[in-house]
């Protein structure tokens, strides 16, 4: 199994999507800022993994508190963490950790503060246990949804290395591929970061499973041809009506698999609900770099000083989704009372 991020003897130790496919290259980072610094360079990116990362990069920072009382201690902490939350705003699981992380601080303020520190690393380690085994779970699920020689649209990248292993929306690829089903991947390239050619086709070769990349422009042309059976994505955030965040271009692709009467999945832990939020139209969106936008392999794509937008993620209407797979279930219309329900059971 692909190991996205591990903690080992003090050191956060993640692979750097940014060098994949062409190099397997670890990233070492001993401090919060650190870690801050890897999750808004897409060092390491894919909402569960940041999540993951964010728990241990809370872990390092209380390391280095010299605070004597818990309350200088709590207040030393906070100031990290908000600054670690500003890495990147659109995914959940960033503030989801953190909160996760400051709460069990505030539950073990009776230990001394060595011991206190340990608990938080203890707590970060049982977030990425957790994790791998959320996203199994989520992989039974959806494997039910897929049936054999079935061919499976995916955009961005949703795999082990989106998690701390396994993935959610690859996840139920490989679970289906488990259960001894024969299924084809059609990738999306997913620019402008390319997560799809670089990292999705990545993993799908290591694990043998057949794939066939294209570019994002081409999804109308296989699905208008027959050769589609379903989509599988992943998601960054998905409010309490059941609209999802996730890579910029999923809503294309949605409305593209709605046109063409394909069921369109997405596949996120129950993490990444946020039931505060009444509709999509409430999820802060990413601006990232132009640079990202108008430069490929070091090379300017465009000519110099022209306008660029690059929102990192897009919002897909409840109303095109067929179902959302977690790790408690299946949630399926209408999603206001499915999603509570799988929050609940956690």
């Amino acid at each position: 199994m692909i190991k996205t991020i591990e903690s080992i003897n003090g050191v956060v130790r993640m692979i750097d999507q940014t060098r994949l496919p062409t190099e397997k290259v670890f990233v070492d980072c001993t401090t919060i800022e650190e870690v801050g610094q890897a999750i808004q360079t897409m060092i390491i990116r894919g909402a569960p993994a940041i999540g993951v990362a964010a728990a241990m990069g809370v872990s390092l920072g209380a390391d280095v508190i010299t605070a004597t009382n818990f309350d200088d201690f709590y207040r030393a902490m906070e100031q990290q963490c908000e600054q670690l939350g500003k890495s990147r705003p659109t995914a959940v699981n960033l503030a989801w950790a953190i909160k996760r992380m400051k709460q069990v601080a505030k539950d073990s303020r009776h230990l001394p503060i060595p011991e206190l520190k340990s608990r938080l690393k203890e707590e970060s380690l049982t977030i990425l246990t957790e994790d791998i085994k959320i996203n199994q779970a989520m992989g039974q699920h959806g494997q039910t949804l897929v049936e054999n020689d079935n061919v499976i649209l995916t955009h961005c990248n949703a795999g082990a290395l989106a998690t701390a292993g396994f993935g959610t929306a690859l996840g139920v690829i490989r679970a289906s591929v488990n259960a001894g089903k024969n299924i084809r991947v059609l990738a999306n390239e997913t620019r402008p970061f390319l997560q799809g050619a670089r990292l999705t086709a990545w993993e799908l070769k290591e694990d043998n499973i057949p794939v066939k990349l294209i570019t994002d422009s081409m999804c109308g042309f296989f699905m208008r041809k027959k050769e589609v059976d379903l989509v599988v994505v992943g998601a960054d955030r998905i409010a309490g009506n059941g609209d999802v965040a996730n890579k910029i271009g999923t809503y294309m692709v949605a409305v593209l698999a709605k046109e063409n009467n394909i069921p369109f999945y997405v596949a996120a832990p129950v993490s990444t609900l946020d039931l505060s939020l009444s509709s999509g139209d409430q999820i802060p969106i990413e601006e990232r770099s132009a640079e990202e936008v108008v430069v490929i392999n070091n090379k300017r794509m465009a000519p110099e000083g022209i306008e660029v937008a690059h929102p990192a993620f897009d919002i897909t209407p409840n109303n095109l989704i067929t179902a959302i797979i977690t790790e408690e279930g299946i949630a399926r219309p209408p999603f206001t009372d499915s999603l509570k329900a799988m929050a609940q059971k956690k």
